[in-house]
Parts: C-alpha cells; sequence; structure tokens
C-alpha cells in the first residue's frame, strides 16, 4: 500500500472542452506549417504531396496492395478523387488495379515496379525534409513522446462515438 504521501497515478482526467480543443487547434495549424514548408520543398516535380501519399500508403501494404475502400481509410482524400487519382496514377504506370482475388466485383490497386522506384527515390528525399523540420526541432525523448501521444490519440478514434452517436 503507497505511503499517504505517495500519489496515485490519476486513473483519467479528463480534459476540459477548452484544453482539448487548444490542443486540437495546436495540432492543427502546427500541421498546416509543416504541410507548407513540405509542398514547398523542391521534390515534388514528377508527383504532387497527394499522389506520394498514395504510393507510399500503398508501400506499406502487407500483400503490396489493397482495396480502393480500403486505401481510402489512410488518406485524406475523397473516394470519387481517389478513384481518378488511382486511374491517373494507372495511366503512368506507377499503380495497377487488379480484380480482388475473393471478390469479382472488388478492385485491388498496387505499386507496379515504376511506382515502387518512384516512392522510394522521393521518399528519400523527403525523409530528409522531415528530419530536418521535425527531428530539427525535438530531441529524441521529446519525438518519442509525441509519437506516443500521436498514435494514442489516433488509435482512440475507433473507440470513441461519433457525436451523432454512430461509431467513428
Amino acid at each position: 500500500m503507497p505511503s499517504p504521501t505517495t500519489a496515485l497515478p490519476a486513473v483519467h482526467d479528463r480534459a476540459t472542452t477548452r484544453e482539448a480543443a487548444e490542443t486540437w487547434e495546436s495540432l492543427f495549424r502546427t500541421q498546416v506549417a509543416l504541410m507548407r514548408r513540405f509542398q514547398a520543398d523542391d521534390i515534388w516535380e514528377e508527383l504532387t504531396m497527394r499522389e506520394y501519399d498514395v504510393l507510399f500508403t500503398l508501400s506499406t501494404c502487407p500483400q503490396g496492395g489493397t482495396r480502393l475502400r480500403d486505401l481510402n481509410e489512410y488518406v485524406l482524400i475523397s473516394q470519387p478523387s481517389l478513384s481518378r487519382m488511382a486511374e491517373r496514377l494507372e495511366q503512368r504506370g506507377l499503380v495497377e488495379r487488379v480484380p480482388a482475388p475473393d471478390d469479382a466485383r472488388g478492385t485491388i490497386v498496387r505499386l507496379t515496379p515504376e511506382g515502387a522506384r518512384l516512392q522510394k527515390e522521393i521518399g528519400r528525399k523527403h525523409v530528409r525534409t522531415i528530419s530536418a523540420y521535425v527531428g530539427g526541432a525535438l530531441d529524441t525523448d521529446e519525438l518519442a513522446t509525441l509519437k506516443g501521444l500521436l498514435d494514442k490519440l489516433r488509435g482512440a478514434q475507433e473507440h470513441l462515438p461519433a457525436r451523432d452517436g454512430s461509431e467513428a
């Protein structure tokens, strides 16, 4: 049993609405500032940042590809826009769309060898700018803390009900 002077860990101090809103605003404004810096980098000649995001996300898929609707869960693009982008990327030879083996109506989108090559090439340059802009502002412990907090925040979203009562 802890001594009277030993503090027990807080169960979970619920943030006030204002604290949550101020934290969100800070996170959002930080993302905007960083995205503007990333966008200004001279590495986006062959792909837009959104196209790169799609290629990067596909590069992380365990089977090398995924259904378009599942891909849409990870990118901030509407489903119709993502479908059109996939068509354009396919025309450029960067992705291919193939029938899903378990569902004749489904389509799997996956990187082509050229798409994988371009994603890696741009990715190496992009990681260097991330290192400069993010790693240049925070030390190793701060980066680990921030990553842990952001992972926790993202993970909690699937368990929190939406404001309309539906699942997130």
